[in-house]
């Protein structure tokens, strides 16, 4: 089968596509035919080895996690699926853009409902459960604030409308060209990162802080600079972990790696199938462009998920 393959830790332009033997559903898994791929930016580190100390890979390693396809073989104890099935899935060892990957049944896979295409449904899987698990580990409440910092990108993108579905008040920094699109996500209020200091502003908006800071962007130290939006006794969670205590009392949430619930990728896909989910492809390839793909989500900015289509049958 062909698939997107890196075959060192090397830079994203050396990645190609190349033939690679059709993998088998082990005990547990199912065979899914890929329709479609979405990029994270997980992918790219794990490409050039940015995460290699943390999240090492074999090579060679098929690049992708995220995947929509159809089930064509069904492993010993996996129980609940069957051949002709649509489904959606994270694969956290990768290999999803490729002709056929394996996924394990378990939260991190789930059937596509009608009324969501695969391009959609790949788009969903990382970035949908890391955005609930980020909400839920902080536990927002309704009729709290929110700053979302990252909001135009994948996370973002089911922050926003989650937190916004939860009863909270969201501020999400955006460039002055993507203010719109955020507030058509549900933000009631956005800051412009490239005007103007983000914590500044955004204590403009709320005087006393937010009571939640979600951080998408920063990591280390810089996200004591970002939790001076938050209000005293406030928190501040995120994928990217930083210091131990933060000034004023400000609790700090870290999550290395998303833990989701048993259905909580059902919900996200039926959410996006009945249209009370958004899921933006900022961009779409066809599966033989699959490195641009790459070089293109690395380089430019792009709101949403972008996608590759594998099999458009």
């Amino acid at each position: 089968m062909k698939a997107l393959v890196s075959t060192e830790y090397q830079p994203l332009d050396r990645i190609s596509l190349a033939d690679r033997p059709k993998p088998a559903a082990g005990p547990g898994q199912v065979l899914v035919k890929v329709s479609a791929a979405a990029l994270n930016p997980l992918d790219l580190a794990l490409i050039t080895g940015a995460m290699k100390d943390f999240y090492p890979v074999d090579h060679p390693h098929v690049v992708g996690m995220d995947v929509a396809g159809t089930v064509t073989e069904v492993g010993p104890d996996a129980a609940g699926y069957a051949p002709g099935d649509q489904v959606l899935a994270f694969v956290p060892s990768g290999g999803t853009v490729a002709e056929y990957t394996v996924a394990t049944v378990g939260p991190r896979l789930a059937r596509r409902p009608a009324g969501l295409d695969a391009e959609h449904g790949a788009a969903i899987p990382e970035s949908g459960m890391t955005a609930v698990c980020l909400l839920r580990a902080v536990g927002l409440g309704a009729d709290e604030s929110l700053l979302v910092i990252g909001a135009t990108g994948g996370i973002g993108l089911y922050a926003v409308q989650l937190a916004t579905a939860l009863g909270a008040r969201v501020i999400a920094t955006a460039s002055a060209d993507d203010a719109g699109y955020v507030r058509g996500l549900g933000a009631a209020d956005t800051v412009d990162h490239r005007a103007g200091d983000v914590v500044e502003q955004t204590l403009r908006l709320v005087p006393g802080g937010v009571d939640v800071v979600l951080d998408l962007v920063n990591r280390g130290e810089g996200l004591a600079a970002t939790a001076q939006a938050a209000r005293p006794g406030g928190r501040l969670v995120s994928p990217l972990f930083g210091p131990a205590e933060l000034e004023r009392e400000v609790t700090p949430v870290y999550i290395g790696s998303f833990d989701p619930a048993p259905g909580d990728l059902e919900d996200l896909a039926h959410r996006a199938a009945d249209g009370r989910l958004r899921v933006e492809l900022g961009a779409r390839y066809p599966f033989d462009r699959a490195v641009d793909a790459v070089a293109d989500f690395a380089g430019k900015h792009t709101r949403g998920k972008i996608v590759i289509t594998v099999d458009a049958s």
